[in-house]
């Protein structure tokens, strides 16, 4: 077991999204899932029914006790749904030097809001500066520049612009826009990479829980000392291989199968060429 992630995030009851899907998919990649929960939702594949918000003053102590104790080798975020919540998990986070993996979770796959509408600037002004990678879909990057995307080379504008908002480097997920293929753009000073270009889309709704479960697929491949390059291509191969496996499971947006690289003992060094050890 190698690299140690902490999650703050919120939970899902469906278990195929949030702190879950995170759990499950750093413990599926060989790392160790620490968590700091900033909210509870009454959730299955058909929606969020409700919202139970943690208070800030818990949410400061779940992550002192785990950074004092544990430590941290990635800390990645996701549902911060209030100005209050990412303020104290910023404020949290002041003295911890490892690098952060920003999902921007604006609104469940069914489409109801996980972060409130005052919410906004507090994630542009407080935590994208915070972030070492930044992962937002089309319609999260387009609510935070104001601007529109609807091609691969719309994506690299807009993930230059994000980048000028103080993220160290910017995923650009191309999922939302129209077509058979689907391509991500990877945006840092230095460069735009394309990363897998021309992939073909899945027709299926079994997709909850992609966003969440790519950002932590990302965050344990940076903890696990890749590049930032190969552990976002190790994290959409993964990704696209959960929801070619996916279990059907649910009457609506249903959940992926996080657990496909251990179907069998040697699958992670065979997968992944033996580019880590699993020890």
């Amino acid at each position: 077991m190698k690299g140690r992630v902490l999650i703050v995030a919120g939970s899902d009851s469906g278990g195929g999204a949030g702190i879950q899907a995170d759990i499950k998919t750093v413990t599926a990649l060989g790392g160790f899932a620490m968590t700091a929960i900033t909210a509870l939702t009454a959730q299955n594949t058909q929606g969020v029914h409700d919202i139970h918000a943690v208070s800030e003053d818990f949410i400061t102590k779940q992550i002192d006790v785990v950074l004092s104790d544990l430590g941290a080798d990635v800390v990645k975020t996701g549902m911060l749904h209030s100005p209050s919540v990412i303020e104290t998990v910023v404020r949290a986070l002041k003295d911890c030097a490892a690098p952060v993996v920003v999902d921007p979770v604006m609104r469940a796959k069914g489409g109801a809001a996980l972060l409130q509408s005052d919410a906004q600037a507090a994630l542009i002004d407080l935590l994208l500066p915070r972030a070492t990678l930044l992962t937002p879909n089309v319609p999260e990057a387009e609510a935070l520049t104001g601007l529109t995307i609807e091609s691969v080379a719309g994506l690299q504008a807009v993930g230059e612009r994000l980048l000028t908002m103080g993220p160290k480097a910017v995923l650009m997920k191309g999922g939302h826009l129209d077509g058979a293929a689907m391509t991500d753009v990877l945006v840092t000073a230095e460069r735009s990479s394309i990363i897998g270009l021309g992939r073909t889309r899945q027709d299926t709704l079994h997709t909850h829980g992609t966003g969440c479960t790519l950002a932590s697929a990302v965050a344990v491949g940076l903890a696990q000392k890749l590049t930032l390059h190969r552990a976002v291509e190790r994290a959409v191969a993964y990704v696209d291989r959960a929801i070619k496996l996916a279990p059907g499971f649910g009457q609506g947006h249903g959940p992926i199968n996080h657990a496909h690289p251990l179907r069998r003992a040697d699958a992670l060094d065979d997968w992944f060429e033996g580019e880590y050890d699993d020890d």
